[in-house]
């Protein structure tokens, strides 16, 4: 599975951003798509999953109700919209793939690569 991660870019506090991922090599539909993101001097963290057969999501805390992932079957791609976005959301955010849902360690099997997010305050 090959991922390629596009959006983001400088947005300022209070603003709204979508992030793409599309997949190539195979379909997702027995995936799980993963947004992970990294700011600076930070550790890698979850930020939010869906599985691609039956939609349940996954959402790490700080994100609840402002961010929401999504797919396109058809497309094959998975989506991070992010509303009302904060300064802390600044970070390279990572979209990721894998059969199973995996929030930590060294996260699912394929990952893109990332794109970064600036939130001005």
């Amino acid at each position: 599975v090959q991922l390629q991660a596009s959006g983001g870019g400088l947005v300022q506090a209070g603003d709204s951003v979508s992030l793409s991922c599309a997949a190539s090599g195979r379909t997702l539909s027995s995936y799980v798509m993963h947004w992970f993101r990294q700011a600076p001097g930070k550790e890698r963290e979850f930020v939010a999953a869906i599985r691609w057969s039956g939609g349940s999501t996954y959402y790490e805390d700080s994100v609840k109700g402002r961010f929401t992932i999504s797919r396109d079957n058809a497309k094959n791609t998975g989506y991070l919209h992010m509303d009302k976005l904060k300064p802390e959301d600044t970070a390279v955010y990572y979209c990721a793939a894998g059969r199973m849902l995996v929030v930590g360690g060294q996260g699912p099997d394929y990952w893109g690569q990332g794109t970064l997010v600036t939130v001005s305050s």
